[in-house]
């Protein structure tokens, strides 16, 4: 296993830095009419006996790289060497309105897309199951994933028993803070409504990224919320915005404000934070008492794809523990192989048996009682319910 690379910069923070997805929910939203297809129209002809290859797209900085030479994923190149199968790795997935953007023109008219395994976020990954535009996988070819995957993530409501999806990674959405200069502990959502905070807390701008810990906050079950739920928590986000207690509602530029000291909390996801406690140890993650979200960027075969079996394949591959170890040591998320934990415990190297005692990559049993996920918006909810938000965070 090869050690931790230090790396300037999260995927996540990057691809906002470059602006990704600026007017691209719109298509998503509503330019894009829906296209049902049935079970019967998925599957393409499978090549993988007779063409041993498959592509692969991803998310920028989302996957294990060597040191020397960036260009080499050396999990990827053992699973070629393993299998005999060539993947060629894209990462061209940089907002998931704008891939779904770039996709729907040929799932909705029952064409291949020329990819075998996608990655899309939950939230999003809920409207092509919806739309029938992914295909069961066949777990009697992935038995690391049917034996090692998560609990916590076995049973998505968009997605009951994991049929069209499996976790690459996962992470939480929760309250970072500097605990020196607020000079106390913070251990519940209601405690960001202090005054001491008022002009020095920000939360995320995305609806899907935040309203969970937000109704979490209220008290409500997040699998189950209720419109009341969210109708409840943005008339308190209408009063805190117009006693300006909140500075702003941000994306991932929250890590230079929360760095720089200007804001001393705010809502911030796991992955971002431990590079941040890298440089900064009065930098502290929360999971609040009333809870926040676990959620999870998840593996995908489309329609039609034609390696449907090789994909089967590489997925499983990354559910042995070793290899996950090895990918959650590059990228330090939350890992949805639980047993990939005990391979760095038993590393001779130091950081990365240090890795398998954080609780923002391996959360603690505490820590898992407290997370859920949420159920996610319907159809027919999501446009009120985004135009509701957007007036009040100002998009």
């Amino acid at each position: 296993m090869r050690e931790k690379p230090v790396k300037p910069l999260s995927r996540r923070t990057l691809l906002r830095a470059l602006g990704a997805g600026a007017g691209a929910a719109a298509l998503a939203g509503c330019g894009v009419p829906a296209a049902y297809v049935a079970p019967r129209d998925r599957a393409a002809t499978d090549r993988s006996a007779t063409d041993k290859r498959l592509v692969f797209a991803n998310w920028p900085l989302y996957i294990d790289t060597d040191e020397k030479n960036p260009q080499r994923r050396p999990t990827l190149d053992d699973f070629e060497k393993l299998s005999g199968i060539s993947v060629k790795y894209t990462e061209e997935i940089n907002d998931n309105d704008e891939f779904f953007g770039k996709v729907s023109p040929a799932l909705m008219n029952h064409q291949e897309t020329g990819r075998d395994i996608v990655v899309i976020s939950d939230w999003m990954a809920s409207r092509y199951v919806r739309l029938g535009w992914v295909q069961e996988m066949d777990r009697a070819r992935q038995p690391h994933v049917a034996r090692e995957l998560d609990p916590l993530l076995r049973k998505p409501s968009f997605d009951p028993g994991r049929r069209h999806s499996v976790p690459w990674q996962s992470g939480i959405t929760g309250i970072a803070y500097n605990r020196k200069k607020l000079g106390r502990e913070i251990r519940h959502t209601s405690e960001l409504w202090q005054d001491d905070l008022r002009g020095r807390v920000t939360l995320l701008a995305g609806m899907d990224e935040a309203y969970a810990l937000l109704m979490q906050g209220n008290g409500a079950d997040v699998t189950r919320w209720t419109a009341d739920d969210f109708h409840t928590m943005t008339d308190q986000l209408r009063h805190l915005v117009r006693k300006r207690h909140i500075r702003r509602f941000t994306g991932n530029d929250y890590i230079k404000d929360l760095s720089s000291g200007d804001v001393l909390a705010c809502q911030a996801y796991s992955g971002d934070i431990i590079q941040l406690q890298a440089d900064n140890p009065d930098i502290e993650f929360v999971v609040p008492q009333e809870g926040a979200e676990l959620w999870a960027e998840s593996l995908m075969i489309p329609n039609l794809a034609r390696h449907k079996a090789n994909a089967e394949a590489l997925i499983d591959y990354y559910y042995r523990p070793e290899v996950a170890a090895r990918l959650a040591a590059s990228v330090n998320y939350v890992c949805p192989v639980p047993a990939a934990r005990e391979v760095l415990a038993s590393s001779k190297d130091k950081d990365l048996a240090a890795l398998a005692e954080n609780p923002l990559v391996f959360p603690s049993e505490d820590m898992r009682r407290r997370l859920a996920t949420a159920r996610d918006m319907t159809a027919r909810e999501r446009p009120g319910f985004t135009k509701e938000w957007n007036e009040i965070v100002g998009l």
